[in-house]
């Protein structure tokens, strides 16, 4: 396994694969159909799967079924829009799967056009959807502080312009309602301290980033607490 498959499975964030993900060795370049010896192995006969052939940075932490977290994430640097790649790679260092000089490495020897993600890497966000969410508000020129502790209520994701608690929601229907209750008891606590709070669920944050911004400037615009004058 390579690229976001080998995250998938090491429980690193990814996108999620069309197909499986394949690391392929370089001199391997010849290979042939799975249904026939005869025939070239192409993108219209493997079944869906993409065949990565990048030397391999780590090849010493492979596994016997999978190339290293560091090689995936050189793999889905290019394999991923950059957002996404830039969330696997926060995600990987949150979870300690990864190391910064490791993380150091995989750009200093990737394209020059993707190293300008470097500049964004947050360890902090424990899941991929709070780096789409932080990249939304910053593309936006929002600022953004990360992992704040609010009085009573606890750690939230981000506080936006310092007055509105952006949080990744990503519960499932099945997570129950004691959880609901959990987050509008969050969510009034919040109100209480002068917060407002936005909560888009990872369907939105993911497929509709244009909407989740509207919503943002929209709440911000009726603030008297932005230090941002809205036309």
């Amino acid at each position: 396994m390579g690229c976001i498959t080998a995250l998938a499975d090491s429980g690193v964030f990814a996108e999620d694969p069309l197909g499986p993900h394949i690391y392929i060795a370089r001199g391997m370049s010849r290979m042939r159909s799975p249904r026939s010896r005869f025939f070239p192995l192409h993108d219209r006969n493997r079944n869906g799967a993409e065949l990565h052939w990048l030397p391999l940075l780590d090849e010493e932490n492979a596994a016997e079924f999978s190339v290293s977290v560091v090689d995936a994430l050189a793999q889905a640097l290019l394999c991923q829009p950059p957002w996404l790649a830039l969330a696997s790679v926060d995600n990987a260092l949150f979870a300690g799967a990864v190391t910064r000089p490791q993380v150091a490495r995989i750009f200093e020897t990737g394209p020059d056009r993707l190293r300008y993600l470097e500049q964004y890497i947050d360890g902090r966000a424990e899941a991929g959807q709070e780096t789409i969410l932080r990249m939304i508000v910053r593309a936006a020129g929002l600022e953004c502080d990360l992992q704040v502790s609010v009085p009573k209520v606890g750690r939230v994701d981000m506080i936006v312009e310092g007055c509105l608690a952006l949080e990744a929601d990503s519960r499932l229907a099945h997570d129950g309602w004691e959880r609901h209750v959990e987050d509008r008891h969050r969510d009034l606590l919040l109100a209480e301290r002068g917060y407002m709070s936005l909560r888009p669920a990872y369907q939105h944050t993911m497929n509709e980033p244009r909407l989740v911004l509207a919503s943002v400037l929209g709440l911000l615009r009726q603030s008297n607490h932005s230090r941002r004058i809205f036309g």
